[in-house]
């Protein structure tokens, strides 16, 4: 089997990949390589990443090509119709990057409400040139300066309720938060209970949260599902909060609600263009920015190479009940 990379991983997450061929092929029939190397083409498996689109001009010059193990939980990377049409298993990683994004979630909704980040590079940018090792006050202190907001006692409101926004639920209720969410369909009692979380409709929710979390799959559906209407609905003081996928919102929408003071300020983790991003984003002092490092521990990267070899050996092994199937 040949198994093509779209990327470089860590090869400590496919050693039971390459063991597993060692001892059922007596070291033969593995053959490892990226995109553009030698015979690439002949591959049976493609590994892509959910940075790297995979088109139907790549799937087709892919005669032999029977699964891509896509690593990452999105895969809108991935030219679906062109795999049905071949019929092409494709797999994905879901479990791995719930605890790293709910994380980051979190992180970000701390740091842009504390104003973390605005504040360091105050402290870093002082009005007047420093020399190495003098000391200094960079800023003003004061009782009275510096003033940020706590997430204790605020609403957060998580659109699209699913594992990842579970586990950010489970963060936020512990930093005693109240949950409110929004999903296409309403959760069990149980899974309400356990995060206190109250199910309202779209408005209500965008009406009522001091934050906004983004937490759910891209489709076409919810294409800009938060535009220049949304953010008329929300608090002057609320707080957006984006780790799903950048095309959610409206970017431009964005950067007009937070330069005239429609919304307090915005956490980013996606772009709507990515990896481009609009130039005012980057001069907006309330504004949070992260390169699109949701998953990006090295215990997480290492996790999601295990689980998509966990997809390659089901699919050798016809075990298809093991594999996380999106087609």
């Amino acid at each position: 089997m040949r198994i093509v990379f779209t990327t470089q991983l860590p090869a400590e997450g496919f050693r039971r990949l390459e063991t597993y061929f060692k001892h059922s092929t007596n070291g033969e029939g593995l053959v490892m390589c990226m995109i553009g190397e030698e015979n690439w083409q002949e591959g049976e498996v493609l590994v892509s990443t959910f940075d790297y689109q995979v088109p139907r001009a790549l799937i087709d010059s892919m005669p032999r090509l029977q699964l891509i193990a896509n690593f990452g939980a999105g895969y809108n990377n991935i030219d679906l119709a062109a795999c049905q049409a071949r019929g092409i298993r494709v797999t994905n990683t879901p479990q791995p990057v719930i605890e790293p994004t709910a994380e980051l979630a979190f992180a970000l909704m701390i740091d842009i409400a504390r104003r973390v980040s605005e504040f360091d590079r105050e402290m870093r940018t002082p009005p007047y040139p420093l020399s190495e090792g003098e000391r200094c006050q960079p800023v003003e202190f004061g009782v009275m300066r510096h003033l940020s907001h706590s997430l204790y006692g605020k609403t957060l409101g998580i659109i699209g309720m699913g594992r990842i926004g579970q586990a950010l639920a489970r963060r936020a209720l512990a930093s005693g938060m109240r949950i409110i969410y929004h999903n296409r369909h309403r959760l069990s009692d149980e899974i309400e209970e356990k995060y206190h979380a109250g199910y309202v409709d779209f408005q209500t929710l965008l009406q009522d949260s001091d934050f906004v979390s983004l937490n759910l799959p891209y489709t076409p559906e919810v294409h800009h599902l938060i535009g220049k209407p949304e953010f008329g609905m929300m608090k002057r003081s609320a707080y957006l909060i984006n780790t799903a996928r950048g095309a959610h919102v409206d970017e431009a929408a964005l950067v007009e609600a937070l330069q005239s003071g429609i919304i307090a300020g915005a956490a980013m983790d996606v772009y709507e263009h990515e990896p481009a991003i609009s130039s005012a984003l980057l001069h907006l002092p309330n504004v949070v920015l992260s390169p699109h490092t949701g998953t990006g521990t090295w215990e997480g990267r290492i996790a999601m190479c295990e689980n998509v070899t966990d997809n390659i050996l089901a699919y050798v092994n016809n075990d298809i009940n093991k594999m996380n199937i999106v087609l």
